[in-house]
């Protein structure tokens, strides 16, 4: 349990930062006059600005509070998985789609990525398609929710219930009204916090590597000699370099296709700011994504992962071990409070960009196209997004309390399992829309369905042959075992097969043009 030196220091950072945060809420709220100053802002902002924004929203809570939980359960297989080749694969995707998805977002004046596809491919309907497969992102929305909740749940020795209530209150009443022109600002402090934050949890193990790398593994061997392979043969999720390196790897350049990540370069008004928003975004993303390294510090900390008597779950070992570490002396406690703010940072920003990206689609890309002619007033809009963001925070309460009270491995399981499926869908049409000329709809948009069909097939159906008819498919049968399954598998899978359909259909579409 936290001192009560801690409770009362998180107490009063916390009335600062949300007082912080409606001053630009505020702030913003009075510039934002039609959706599409909620959905891009109206306002001009530094491309640095931006980047820092973009930073914060890639990396979010998982980063920070969930991943690292991984790597205490499973060692150096995880952080090879979520610290070096899903980060590489997601920046080097960043670089490459960023510069092209915004010249056609300039051209054609989109708010959101559904919007983005429908008009790249002249379709309405693929757009209304992709707008209801964005509802997805919820469960990313649910995972950054139980996150915060536990941080804030053991800084201030209250129940989660309560703390669960007050975040979805404060969080998505104040995203009502706010938008791009707050959030740019919001995420730039957000995203100067979590800096600061991430060299704090990255040197707090320092003691560990006195005698080396040798002798840092050493100590994890100790502990399980697991821990210190580059495979983790026993965990459902990093089994084998497959699993670890390829699969991931596949999910990491697809994962820039999110939304909330690959529309903020449309925040930019001029294309002469892309590189040093990248440069900055790119910086500052590497040294978030190396936070993953405290999950080490947290295992040698509980090396049975029991505290008090009780095993401590994925999700609340890095809570934990920032209330054990920086607990003793009034200079530990500061520094702990400012760790607790990096991690609340961690998630807000994401939460934020998520909510706005999910609502302005919900609003412009499904309500507008079916009742559009029915509504006439821009302030309509504005409305509407207003409510549907009620609804949004009514079906994250209930999946995240689910989630706190039957959880299973982890919720990372349940976000990467829906937010993975969207992008794998959204995949092959961003691509072929940036690299691509004379692309006819039918090959991003089966290559659309396709991976939908596939990742949730794999992830539930095949494992339902497997187990229940005996069914075998080779190597790839143990991937589909077991209760806990690894979505990246799913995903990485109907990302090549929708790519390698949505080329055969585009090649032979030319090949007719030809004759």
């Amino acid at each position: 349990m936290a001192t009560q030196e801690q409770v009362t220091g998180t107490w009063i950072l916390i009335s600062i930062y949300m007082a912080l945060i409606l001053y630009f809420v505020i702030r913003g709220a009075l510039k934002t006059k039609s959706i599409s100053d909620y959905a891009i802002g109206s306002l001009r902002f530094s491309p640095t600005t931006v980047g820092l924004s973009l930073a914060a929203a890639m990396t979010s809570a998982a980063t920070f509070v969930i991943n690292p939980g991984f790597i205490a359960n499973f060692g150096v297989g995880a952080f090879i998985s979520y610290g070096i080749v899903f980060p590489a694969a997601a920046i080097l995707s960043l670089i490459v789609l960023t510069k092209n998805f915004r010249k056609y977002g300039e051209t054609v004046k989109a708010l959101t990525l559904a919007q983005w596809i429908g008009k790249r491919y002249n379709s309405g309907a693929y757009a209304l398609f992709m707008a209801f497969l964005s509802l997805l992102l919820i469960t990313f929305i649910v995972l950054i929710i139980v996150a915060i909740t536990k941080v804030l749940s053991k800084s201030l020795n209250i129940s989660e219930m309560y703390i669960l209530s007050g975040i979805v209150i404060f969080v998505f009443g104040y995203m009502m009204f706010g938008g791009a022109n707050s959030m740019v600002y919001t995420n730039t402090i957000q995203a100067l916090i979590m800096f600061l934050v991430a060299f704090i949890l990255l040197g707090s193990g320092y003691e560990h590597f006195s005698n080396g790398i040798t002798g840092f593994l050493d100590k994890l061997s100790r502990i399980d000699p697991q821990l210190a392979r580059t495979t983790y043969p026993s965990s459902p999720l990093f089994r084998d370099l497959y699993e670890i390196v390829f699969a991931q790897f596949i999910v990491g350049i697809a994962v820039v296709v999110q939304p909330h990540i690959i529309t903020k370069s449309l925040l930019l008004k001029k294309d002469s700011e892309v590189n040093r928003f990248l440069v900055v975004a790119t910086v500052v993303e590497i040294i978030f994504f190396l936070v993953v390294i405290t999950g080490f510090y947290a295992r040698i900390e509980f090396p049975d992962l029991i505290i008090g008597g009780a095993s401590i779950k994925n999700d609340g070992i890095i809570p934990a071990y920032v209330i054990a570490v920086f607990s003793n002396g009034k200079l530990a406690v500061i520094v702990g409070l400012i760790v607790v703010l990096g991690l609340i940072s961690a998630g807000m920003s994401t939460l934020e960009g998520l909510i706005q990206a999910v609502s302005t689609t919900i609003t412009s890309d499904i309500v507008k196209p079916i009742f559009g002619r029915k509504i006439k007033a821009e302030k309509t809009y504005i409305t509407i997004n207003k409510f549907s963001i009620g609804v949004l925070a009514v079906i994250a309460f209930f999946m995240s309390w689910d989630q706190l009270v039957n959880p299973r491995l982890s919720v990372a399981l349940l976000a990467q399992n829906g937010v993975y499926a969207y992008f794998s869908a959204a995949f092959v049409p961003v691509l072929f829309g940036i690299f691509f000329k004379n692309v006819k709809i039918k090959a991003p948009f089966i290559a659309s369905v396709t991976a939908i069909i596939i990742h949730f097939g794999i992830y539930y159906f095949l494992p339902y042959l497997v187990e229940g008819f005996g069914w075998n498919f080779g190597w790839f049968t143990k991937y589909l075992t077991g209760t806990i399954r690894n979505p990246a598998i799913a995903s990485s899978t109907a990302i090549i097969i929708s790519s390698f359909v949505g080329l055969g259909i585009h090649w032979y579409e030319k090949q007719k043009m030809k004759k």
